[in-house]
């Protein structure tokens, strides 16, 4: 279990954070604008349309070979993270952006995929292990590798004047300690590797859980995007980014295994309502916050990473138990599940920064009412609006009654 908390961990680092910071990053450091970057980002989740189905079946094509396939392809990550912050662009920063973030994602996306799909058949396989433990202690690994990875580069500004390049090599050293540790884990799981995407699209309660994962995990996305300028622009609180980041995650991390005996306890489905919940209350309160209001706000840090700590539990365990007790490869469930989950990403990235853009938003950190209002309404509003659409797919599905039993969750 310390491998996979690890090697999540790492995965986790090479997500979340990189969209609080590689816009930012590029907007401060080289003045490219929030709506072309904005726009590669949606490009780059457009091409995961193809690409996540497809890195999918391929991870069950490579299942006796992943050994090898992981080991090469978490040198790709580790290499693209060190381009992406620590080697100034040899060419336009833009175009620098998206080919460096590109072959980050495409590392990401395969390595994500394959060791939730390994997650299914160790869960299967490991007598009295579950989902839900085994989402545990994943996604425990994978809180604090984002509580890192996120407070990172600010702690490292006080120590270097390049804090990125630090960073990014850091990651690296990480990145190849999680593959080794991780090599006598992977194994074959015997499932069938031919493509299977329809017939998985096909099943209601797969897809109902798709769509509760886009609607739940778009909110994650666009306050995770928005974090940096609600609190520079909006709380005028520059420099307490990495505090009250820390505190979101950490608080992220110390719910999740508490979510997860709530599930074991009351069900899944229980459980999730429950997360879902509690952030729409935080938001609701972060709408009312303006200049000032920093020690309001790490109240909001404090409730709305327990939130996320319910979203990175309970969702991903849910799913594997539902692929776990139907048919075909692992792999392709997660390719689709992977698409969803970035393709949230993409929808923050092709609405978000270009309204902040369109607003009047500069990186002079002069900031009008209306850019202000939009902010808000951005950070707060619509992460509500999108919550109260998951909790709707949520209660008004017949396909996961099965998620209700305290019974199963226990057995996973």
């Amino acid at each position: 279990m310390p491998a996979y908390a690890l090697f999540a961990g790492v995965l986790a680092a090479a997500g979340l954070p990189i969209y609080l910071h590689a816009p930012k990053f590029f907007f401060d450091q080289y003045g490219v604008s929030l709506g072309a970057l904005g726009s590669v980002l949606f490009g780059l989740r457009l091409f995961d349309v193809i690409q996540d189905p497809v890195l999918g079946w391929l991870s069950g094509v490579l299942e006796r070979k992943r050994r090898v396939a992981v080991a090469l392809v978490g040198t790709v990550m580790a290499a693209a993270m060190v381009c992406l912050f620590a080697i100034a662009p040899p060419f336009a920063p833009l175009a620098w952006f998206a080919l460096t973030l590109g072959l980050l994602f495409t590392a990401f996306s395969f390595l994500t995929i394959t060791f939730y799909a390994q997650g299914v058949e160790k869960a299967g396989r490991a007598p009295g292990m579950g989902h839900v433990r085994l989402a545990s202690w994943r996604e425990t690994g994978a809180l604090i590798g984002v509580c890192l990875a996120a407070v990172a580069p600010t702690l490292l500004a006080v120590f270097s004047p390049r804090p990125f390049t630090i960073f990014a090599v850091f990651f690296a050293v990480a990145a190849i300690a999680a593959v080794v540790a991780m090599r006598s884990e992977w194994r074959a799981t015997g499932a069938d590797t031919r493509p299977a995407f329809r017939a998985i699209l096909a099943d209601p309660g797969s897809r109902r859980l798709l769509w509760i994962a886009f609607a739940n995990a778009a909110p994650v996305a666009v306050t995770s995007t928005l974090f940096l300028f609600f609190v520079e622009y909006r709380l005028e609180a520059p420099g307490l980014e990495g505090p009250l980041l820390l505190l979101f995650f950490v608080a992220a991390a110390i719910s999740a295994p508490l979510w997860g005996r709530a599930a074991t306890r009351y069900g899944l489905r229980r459980a999730m309502l429950s997360g879902m919940v509690l952030a729409i209350v935080t938001f609701t309160g972060a709408a009312f916050l303006g200049a000032g209001d920093v020690v309001p706000f790490a109240l909001v840090c404090l409730a709305s990473g327990a939130a996320l700590g319910a979203d990175m539990t309970l969702l991903p365990a849910a799913f594997s138990t539902h692929v776990a007790a139907g048919s075909g490869n692992p792999g392709q469930a997660f390719g689709l599940w992977n698409f969803v989950s970035k393709f949230t990403l993409a929808f923050a990235a092709v609405t978000v920064l270009p309204a902040l853009d369109m607003a009047g938003l500069s990186s002079d950190r002069q900031a009008g009412e209306g850019a202000l209002i939009t902010l808000t309404l951005l950070y707060a509003v619509l992460p509500c609006a999108l919550k109260l659409i998951a909790l709707w797919l949520l209660v008004s599905s017949t396909e996961l009654a099965a998620l209700d039993a305290p019974a199963v969750t226990a057995r996973g």
